[in-house]
């Protein structure tokens, strides 16, 4: 085997490299391009570890998001859903059948979700069934502040009027 190297010089840079070559009969390899192969495979090695532990945790973590989502909505009552809904009859109907007008439900009490969505009419109808107005969600917001966040315009005109 022969080894050859050569001075390579870059006039506009004034840049210097160094070639090594090896010479076995007719074969030829350049050392330079070897090692460029060699590094640009590692490093897709590299990224394609990294694809994949990011794949593998996005998995987990939508695992996760999947079971936390099936509790969350679980948890949410009956009640807070026709109140989200605007279902009035349900409403009257379920407050005739005896459901507790305070009770939190996603940390909210029933008239806290007729004001974050703007059900004016529902709100009457709890306030006049003797819904507590005084109570606060799990954040410590009261009913004022979230209709404010979610621009009630109606529900604010009750709750002036019933304060």
């Amino acid at each position: 085997m022969l080894n050859f190297s050569y001075l390579t010089v870059n006039r506009e840079t004034k840049t210097y490299r160094q070639s090594l070559y090896l010479y076995n009969h007719n074969l030829f390899i350049n050392l330079n391009s070897l090692i460029m192969k060699k590094t640009i495979l590692t490093a897709v090695a590299f990224c394609m570890l990294l694809v994949t532990d990011a794949v593998a945790k996005n998995e987990t973590s939508n695992t996760n998001a999947d079971v936390t989502e099936l509790i969350v909505k679980k948890e949410l009552s009956t009640f807070c859903k026709a109140i989200m809904k605007g279902d009035i009859n349900t409403v009257e109907r379920l407050i005739e059948l005896g459901e507790d007008l305070n009770a939190k439900s996603l940390g909210m009490t029933p008239a806290i979700f007729a004001a974050r969505y703007n059900k004016a009419e529902i709100l009457e109808v709890l306030i006049s069934n003797g819904a507590d107005l005084t109570l606060k969600c799990n954040k410590g917001w009261t009913i004022v502040k979230h209709a404010k966040l979610s621009n009630a315009k109606e529900v604010l005109e009750v709750l002036k009027n019933t304060v």
